[in-house]
């Protein structure tokens, strides 16, 4: 028997080859991890917080609620994006999300005065997205995160650094806090709107307003001076009100009796005016007997009380003085 070659394997057709049939199963497993795929992909969720923006080829197609939706699979791009109300606090660290509680070196908060002081301040700002679209078209950067946090710490800066120059420090620490809050939301919600953004700020709250840690027993010293002497007006101001109403009320009183007396004297004036009156009009009737009766009306009411009485005539002439010798003195 001779040795030779083995004869040569024929297959009928490609696929009966071994290369063949794994290229055909590769491809069906290809296939289905398409379809798989494509099922997965053509359903997506939103969240409660969350609105979904739907890019189609690139380009806005449609902003979804919270729920269940469907999308083209491969054509559409979903963008997630939280409309919750987010904190953020200032001057703040970038990346840094928590910092209700930390407090940042002095010389990181200092802003300066309009009376050329320095205060330390720190503020919280809230704010949720409201257009969801124009947020992303204005900051969205797949390979950046914090770009609307780095504009928006800086716009917001800005603005409470020019409002602090326009105050002076017992201002900024006193009763001009509130004031100065309000409109650095407003300010810096105008600077979002220009941005078109799709940003809104709900509230600004000033947390930290004090001056620098060198001057503070200072302003201690003030603040608590400012304290008494608002205590001594709050006393002054009890007392004033205690006796202002018992003042008034004797006020009144008095009025009255005056009033009262006025009005009587007035009366005994008018009927004594009355009397005058009536006796004029007898006088120019008669004036020889109303010359007389008056006299007599007045003789009687001056020798009324006398006890003793002489009456001697006028025409007796040769006169003694007369004695009385019946006085034992």
């Amino acid at each position: 028997m001779s040795r030779g070659r083995p004869p040569l394997r024929t297959y009928g057709s490609p696929e009966d080859h071994p290369i063949g049939r794994y290229i055909g199963l590769g491809a069906m497993a290809l296939l289905v991890l398409m379809i798989v795929v494509a099922a997965f992909s053509t359903f997506y969720t939103v969240d409660a917080n969350e609105q979904a923006v739907v890019l189609r080829y690139g380009r806005y197609h449609s902003t979804q609620s919270p729920g269940a939706h469907f999308r083209l699979p491969f054509v559409d791009q979903v963008l997630k994006v939280s409309v919750a109300e987010q904190q953020l606090r200032l001057p703040g660290v970038e990346g840094v999300e928590d910092l209700t509680t930390a407090q940042l070196p002095e010389d990181q908060t200092l802003m300066l005065t309009g009376d050329l002081n320095a205060a330390s301040v720190e503020w919280t700002i809230q704010w949720r997205v409201k257009e969801p679209k124009e947020f992303l078209f204005a900051f969205y950067d797949r390979n950046d995160e914090h770009v609307f946090e780095r504009v928006f710490r800086t716009a917001a800066q800005s603005v409470m650094n020019r409002l602090i120059g326009d105050y002076s420090i017992d201002e900024v620490l006193t009763d001009k806090r509130t004031e100065v809050a309000e409109k650095a939301r407003s300010a810096t919600q105008a600077i979002l709107d220009d941005y078109d953004c799709g940003v809104l700020i709900t509230d600004l709250q000033m947390q930290r307003v004090t001056p620098p840690e060198s001057v503070k027993p200072a302003f201690d010293a003030v603040n608590a001076s400012i304290q008494e002497r608002d205590r001594l007006e709050n006393e002054a101001n009890k007392e004033r009100n205690t006796l202002i109403p018992k003042a008034r009320a004797e006020r009144d009183k008095l009025i009255r009796e005056a009033e009262g007396y006025a009005d009587r004297r007035k009366a005994e004036v008018d009927g004594e005016v009355t009397a005058l009156r009536a006796k004029y009009e007898a006088y120019s009737l008669a004036p020889e007997e109303t010359r007389r009766r008056l006299y007599l009306e007045a003789m009687q009411e001056v020798l009324q009380n006398a006890d003793e009485k002489v009456i001697l005539d006028s025409d007796l002439g040769n006169l003694l003085p007369l004695l009385p010798l019946d006085r034992r003195e």
